[in-house]
């Protein structure tokens, strides 16, 4: 099935920035309606004007997704504003970069209510609505990590793993309803998410820099969104760490051991 994108009413998280960003406005260029959900209300109310400004449709609301009342209230919103909703796209997170050993169960349950428990109940809450839809879909964007855990990434490999297990389960209920769950899997991207760190004291430096652009993973979402894909990873790096994981488990597991043995080495 091909989708059409035109027309669609389309809630994205994560809105004011980085992957977020460009999602709405790539899906707005393509005459999506879209609705912009994140916490930031100058961010959104600047991305609405921009969107307005160069012929689409979009309209912000400002959010908590953690927040129950919050995300009850992007639903209602978008129903009264569009008259339904057709696809849902969690795009919101958060991460930390450190150890887990120093790490705390505070800052777990804050990744986990973000990157878990807020997509996971939104979506439960706006199906009703997404049944009623045309060619309705749920979209959500992962990691890299979500497959592969990775040292210093404990609670968000553990928060996205989560995530894509609950996406395989639904898939196959969602069938029953007409409605469609796609799984993008993206590598590193220039995407904010590391201005916005809870912790930011690993081994070693992550080259943010040498990431992925937002509009190019936006275009390949988009393009998924389209082709209805199942599941779709993004970036070279992705690439390989998944393949090499998959086929020689033990190889990368002695590699990413050795580099992090070398690290603490190093670092006393």
């Amino acid at each position: 099935m091909k989708r059409t994108i035109a027309g669609q009413r389309i809630i994205v998280t994560g809105a004011s920035g980085g992957i977020g960003r460009a999602i709405a406005e790539n899906l707005a260029a393509q005459g999506a309606r879209v609705i912009l959900a994140a916490r930031n209300l100058d961010r959104l109310k600047e991305l609405e004007t921009s969107i307005r400004g160069n012929g689409g449709e979009a309209f912000a609301v400002p959010c908590d997704v953690t927040k129950p009342d919050d995300r009850q209230r992007l639903f209602a919103a978008t129903v009264e504003h569009w008259g339904g909703l057709d696809g849902l796209i969690n795009n919101a997170g958060v991460s930390a970069w450190g150890h887990f050993q120093t790490s705390n169960e505070a800052l777990n349950r804050t990744i986990f209510e973000v990157n878990f428990f807020a997509p996971v109940e939104l979506m439960r809450l706006c199906m009703p609505e997404l049944t009623k839809g045309e060619q309705p879909f749920v979209l959500n964007v992962t990691s890299m990590c979500a497959r592969r855990g990775m040292p210093a990434w404990p609670e968000y490999s553990a928060s996205k793993f989560a995530l894509i297990g609950m996406c395989e389960a639904l898939r196959g209920e969602l069938v029953r309803f007409g409605t469609d769950l796609i799984t993008i899997v993206p590598g590193l991207t220039k995407s904010e998410l590391n201005q916005h760190l809870l912790r930011s004291d690993g081994k070693f430096t992550i080259p943010f820099e040498t990431g992925m652009e937002p509009a190019y993973v936006a275009e390949r979402i988009v393009e998924a969104i389209r082709a209805n894909r199942r599941e779709v990873v993004l970036g070279g790096e992705a690439k390989r760490l998944i393949f090499f994981n998959r086929f020689v488990p033990k190889l990368t597991n002695w590699l990413i051991a050795r580099r992090v043995k070398k690290l603490y080495r190093d670092s006393e």
